[in-house]
């Protein structure tokens, strides 16, 4: 492709809603055009990378004997409120864009396709002979992000690749999901980019494990533990460790004391010069489930923790049968504001022990009446804790679960795992932390999908079983954003090879000069039909302008027909490292060759 025959608009300042590098690099060299929020437009040099990373994707899918379909983004919301995911996509979640049609029907634009697949494997599969069977698609999806932002990392639309498996058992799923771990390691390896397989929540999907794959990068949304001997590695919302060893308690006796103005852990222990793995402190969260219901929850958790709310959230879920309910809309710390709806008088805040009354709830129909107390594992063995006394201005001290306190029957584990904490597999480990760009997920669902929508197969002894299910997810736009937020420099860009848009790029310093013209020319043609592809930076600009313009499109090696062509040579420039050599004419195609080849095949 020649330069002035192509859409091709550079910036040379930064787009003032652009936040992170990729995304300001995107736009200002001419790949992506943002059309409204979170909506972009594709331009001719990024659909052809994302053309190449979904190539890479359909080759190691199909190696696995996946088979390609395409399924419609247009979904009734019978089917998703057959799986009973209705009211957490377009009310808890709220990222569906749902409508209704002129037949007064209810539509959804598909942000995943587990209830679709599930109802075409309940109408097309009967017997274990068709079985397993894996199925799967690139397409556009649609989610209605609250803050759309970061360019294709959060947007409105983007192109993913989702993949739906099926099976007699949770042996047959496990051996497809294992073969999925070793593909999407294989994409993400043959793309040129660092990454690294964790340990991470289902969220609204289900099921019971799941591994993300995150392409290591600074402005990364999620947070990754890892140990450095490579054993383990987890989404900070999945990360299980060992805390710190509690200290001794100072307290000895069980006693009532007035503690002023110590609302805090911190004041708290200054106070009391006590260390704060020896306080028990109640957090007081509300949640409201999908049937309406509030329910006020109390965590217990010592001193120096954090509750992870993602944990929470998934205790909370399993115990939403017991109030009538399938799943949770809202979790969070109630403010003054939201308090007011439920309290029968003010709350000591700062001050609650782990038996506040369940008087301070307010008799109200939508409110559940008592208190659901959880206790965290990391306060389950304290001796002489220090707590809240249920009233403002005082703690108790020298506390003991089973004689001041009834210790819940419910215990926990909703910590937060952090740097520095000692690994459970090996407590010699500490947990790193590392940044990472969510590109992949891949899911064990087991029979969650198959069991709502009454999707079965027979067995081989004539009975009825529930189909186990596999999920497994890849953002391509995503990834190719990911590819320049992990690579690039001041100047711009640096695609790896195998993703790059075009692998050469021909550039004429002087187009009046018509042996540089002539040699460019034969070597854009020649290029070309050897599978090298060229750029041809044949513009009426000056030298420094197509040389600043390589560099922010980022294509990975730049061949200069200057002053060497005196000599019978071309200079040839590496993007990546800069490396600037001279190389004959008639050597240039077989040398690129060889580096391309390289350059992607050691990436097999």
């Amino acid at each position: 492709m020649r330069l002035s025959q192509m859409l091709f608009v550079t910036l040379r300042d930064d787009p003032a809603d652009a936040e992170i590098p990729s995304h300001k690099l995107l736009l200002r060299a001419g790949y992506i055009r943002r059309i409204g929020s979170g909506i972009y437009a594709y331009l001719p040099l990024m659909w052809r990378v994302l053309q190449k990373v979904s190539q890479i994707v359909r080759e190691e899918m199909n190696a696995t004997g996946a088979q390609e379909c395409l399924l419609p983004q247009l979904q009734p919301a019978d089917l998703w409120k057959e799986s009973g995911r209705w009211d957490t996509y377009t009310k808890a979640e709220g990222i569906m864009f749902s409508l209704i049609d002129r037949r007064e029907q209810q539509l959804g634009l598909g942000p995943t396709h587990e209830e679709v697949i599930t109802a075409i494997a309940r109408d097309m599969i009967r017997s274990y002979r068709q079985l397993p069977l894996h199925l799967y698609q690139l397409q556009t999806k649609f989610r209605d992000e609250i803050r759309p932002r970061f360019g294709l990392m959060r947007g409105r639309e983007f192109i993913m690749k989702d993949g739906y498996s099926f099976h007699v058992d949770e042996v047959s799923l496990k051996a497809t999901y294992d073969d999925m771990y070793k593909a999407y390691s294989n994409m993400l390896r043959r793309s040129g980019l660092a990454f690294r397989p964790v340990e991470a929540d289902s969220g609204a999907i289900g099921g019971s494990g799941s591994t993300e794959f995150m392409v290591l990068a600074e402005a990364g949304e999620d947070e990754v533990l890892y140990t450095e001997d490579g054993k383990y590695a987890a989404n900070v919302e999945k990360a299980v460790s060992l805390s710190a060893d509690a200290e001794s308690s100072p307290f000895t006796t069980y006693e009532k004391r007035e503690t002023p103005g110590t609302e805090t852990i911190e004041k708290l222990c200054q106070f009391l010069k006590c260390s704060p793995t020896q306080v028990v402190k109640n957090v007081l969260y509300q949640t409201v489930y999908d049937n309406g219901i509030t329910v006020l929850v109390l965590v217990s958790i010592r001193g120096d923790q954090e509750v992870n709310e993602v944990k929470l959230q998934n205790e909370l879920t399993k115990l939403a049968a017991n109030y009538g309910a399938k799943t949770i809309i809202a979790l969070d710390v109630p403010n003054p504001e939201a308090q007011q709806t439920w309290t029968a008088k003010s709350l000591p805040l700062g001050y609650i022990a782990p038996d506040i009354g369940n008087e301070y709830i307010a008799a109200n129909k939508q409110i559940h009446p008592k208190f659901v107390r959880l206790v965290d594992k990391t306060t389950v063995d304290l001796k002489n804790f220090v707590t809240g006394s249920n009233e403002t201005g005082y703690h108790v001290v020298g506390a003991n679960w089973g004689e001041q306190f009834p210790l819940s029957e419910i215990v926990v584990d909703v910590r937060k795992a952090r740097p520095g904490d000692r690994a459970v597999h090996n407590p010699e480990q500490t947990l790193q932390s590392a940044r990472g760009i969510e590109v992949g997920h891949i899911f064990q669902l087991g029979t969650k999908y198959s069991q709502a929508m009454g999707a079965t197969y027979t067995n081989e002894q004539g009975e009825e079983k529930p189909l186990f299910m596999g999920c497994y997810g890849v953002g391509v736009s995503r990834l190719a954003q990911s590819a320049v937020e992990q690579s690039y420099d001041k100047d711009g860009i640096i695609w790896p090879v195998a993703i790059a848009p075009y692998h050469a790029i021909v550039t004429i310093p002087n187009i009046n000069d018509a042996q540089q013209v002539e040699i460019a020319e034969k070597l854009y043609t020649q290029l070309n039909q050897a599978g090298i592809e060229t750029l041809l930076d044949d513009r009426d600009e000056r030298a420094g302008v197509k040389f600043k313009d390589a560099d922010l499109i980022g294509i990975p090696y730049r061949i200069v027909t200057g002053r060497a062509i005196a000599n019978g040579k071309v200079e040839v420039v590496e993007r990546a490292t800069r490396k600037s050599q001279e190389i004959p004419i008639d050597e240039v195609i077989t040398t690129l060759k060889n580096w391309i080849t390289a350059a992607i095949e050691v990436k097999k």
